[in-house]
């Protein structure tokens, strides 16, 4: 069975999306590892709950991102990890972990990439007015929110969308999303060629 490791930075629902497709069997692995680097980070205690190992990488300690990623790639290694999946996890990852586990690292964003990357993209599409936003499943390369795309799901904004009105039916549609693609990247269903992401079967 493949095992994957969960990186968090917060509060770890889409973690939980994950642990419950686990339980049902829409995920054949096995959560190796929850990762954070926040030692209070409510994911830990989800992962706690569930029986996962959990590894705070104290970013104080190691502030260099290069020595962090050496550090990080020691313990996947350590447990044999096969893939990485980005919960949340609110550091840019080094080249070296990235070239470690090429096409082996996933993220979810919560807007229609390209559009409204980094740290904020729930409210810059608010801010920007458009009317359809959604959430991305990608591979992880060198560059913020910009490898390949693996899926992509919308909804429509609402007239009466707040902040947190919208976060909330993004967080429902991540949930939906993110277990699926997940489960496509350990069955070794996705191919990339260049820009684009094949599912073969």
């Amino acid at each position: 069975m493949k095992k994957i490791a969960v990186f968090c930075s917060g509060y770890g629902s889409n973690l939980q999306a994950i642990i419950n497709a686990v339980k049902r069997g829409r995920i054949n692995a096995e959560i190796g590892l929850v990762l954070s680097d926040r030692v209070d980070a409510f994911a830990l205690v989800r992962a706690r709950r569930a029986g996962i190992p959990v590894l705070f990488a104290d970013p104080v300690a190691l502030p260099d991102r290069e020595e962090f990623a050496r550090y990080v790639c020691r313990q996947l290694t350590a447990r044999k990890i096969d893939f990485v999946v980005l919960a949340g996890f609110m550091r840019i990852l080094a080249p070296y972990l990235i070239r470690r586990f090429r096409n082996r690292i996933i993220n979810i964003h919560p807007s229609l990439l390209p559009c409204f990357k980094g740290a904020h993209g729930i409210r810059e599409a608010l801010s920007h007015g458009v009317k359809v936003t959604g959430v991305t499943v990608h591979f992880v390369d060198e560059i913020c929110d910009n490898g390949p795309i693996i899926s992509q799901g919308s909804l429509k904004i609402k007239e009466d969308d707040c902040e947190q009105s919208l976060a909330k039916r993004i967080h429902k549609l991540e949930h939906r999303l993110y277990p699926e693609a997940i489960s496509l990247l350990l069955e070794e269903r996705l191919r990339v060629k260049g820009r684009k992401v094949y599912i073969d079967g």
